[in-house]
């Protein structure tokens, strides 16, 4: 039974979990696990099924309806024999037979959740229904990857899991913020009612290859601008700040998370912080040393600051990311300039 917290308060769920199938039970013949990923065809679930595709006795089943996917990203596995991918939308039912649930789906960049907020929140809240309804059907395991976005503009610094945060609740970033929040009061009102295992990440900013080249999230924007030799729009006053997690580190904390014993929430993120000036030059030495600096007006609800607490991840899951910033823009450029097209002189 996993070890369960409420915002760090440590309390039983009413019922025990539901059994899972009978197949992982079996004396004579120990069955794949069948492992369903949610959003799997995204930036951090393609490299989450990587990862999950490395363990042979894993297989993996990939729902995406493409808003912010790519089924490009997924292309080596296709046509794999423990590999699935269905297009589906998960605000729509799904039956299939799984023992785990990784639920990424949702788009993450502001870009695409203002572009169609009630979609956003009908994927955050109907979504998460209707993968909660699933894992109760099926007795499966389900992990949420819900965001640092809960905690607001935060008022606490750095951001601890027992911290309830500060969030508008009428802004136009809401649909995500609050509806990450629901989502985790769903599923630990499905895991107090029903019994159902759950583990929820509160990921922060997460960064490398296969990321949407201009999806409007700060460290893609930068170098895809420095790129094509135009200047870093940096958001007033420029002393906003922001930790950076590359995506391995950041997969690896997932799975150690889903194969722990404890729910959550827990926060996923590199408390290394910048500030977006300290980020701009930083791209700007690394990849166009020639491009300027220009700063533009903000957007409404932008936090001021934003860096984890991870103490619990490394006490509970023993994680901690490896991954500098130094280290994974280079990487990250890597992946923009084959996919942009511009050689590196």
């Amino acid at each position: 039974m996993a070890a369960n917290s409420s915002n760090g308060e440590h309390q039983s769920p009413s019922k025990p979990p539901p059994l899972p199938s009978p197949l992982r039970f079996s004396k004579f013949f120990q069955s794949n696990m069948r492992i369903l990923v949610t959003g799997g065809a995204g930036f951090i679930g393609s490299h989450l099924v990587d990862k999950l595709m490395e363990n042979e006795k894993n297989e993996v089943i990939v729902v995406d309806n493409y808003f912010t996917g790519s089924k490009d990203n997924l292309r080596k596995w296709i046509g794999h024999p423990r590999f699935e991918l269905i297009r589906h939308d998960v605000t729509e039912p799904l039956l299939v037979e799984v023992d785990q649930i990784y639920h990424l789906a949702c788009p993450a960049s502001p870009i695409f959740y203002k572009y169609n907020p009630v979609k956003t929140i009908k994927t955050n809240v109907i979504g998460t229904l209707n993968m909660l309804g699933l894992a109760k059907r099926v007795g499966a395991r389900i992990l949420l990857t819900s965001t640092s976005e809960v905690y607001g503009d935060p008022l606490i610094h750095p951001q601890p899991e027992t911290y309830w945060g500060n969030v508008n609740p009428i802004g136009v970033r809401s649909c995500y913020d609050e509806g990450k929040r629901v989502a985790e009061t769903l599923m630990f009102d499905y895991h107090r009612q029903h019994g159902i295992e759950i583990r929820i990440a509160r990921i922060f900013n997460t960064y490398g290859p296969r990321m949407n080249i201009d999806d409007g999230r700060v460290v893609s924007n930068f170098i895809a601008q420095a790129l094509r030799g135009e200047a870093l729009t940096v958001q007033k006053p420029g002393t906003q700040t922001r930790s950076f997690c590359y995506v391995s580190d950041m997969v690896d904390g997932l799975i150690r998370l889903m194969e722990g014993e404890n729910t959550g929430p827990i926060n996923i993120g590199n408390p290394g912080e910048f500030t977006m000036l300290e980020l701009a030059e930083t791209v700007k030495e690394i990849i166009n040393p020639k491009v300027e600096i220009n700063m533009v007006e903000n957007t409404p609800d932008d936090p001021r600051q934003r860096k984890p607490d991870i103490t619990k991840a490394k006490e509970l899951l023993g994680w901690e990311p490896k991954v500098k910033l130094r280290d994974g823009l280079p990487l990250m450029e890597e992946d923009f300039r084959l996919r942009l097209g511009v050689s590196k002189t």
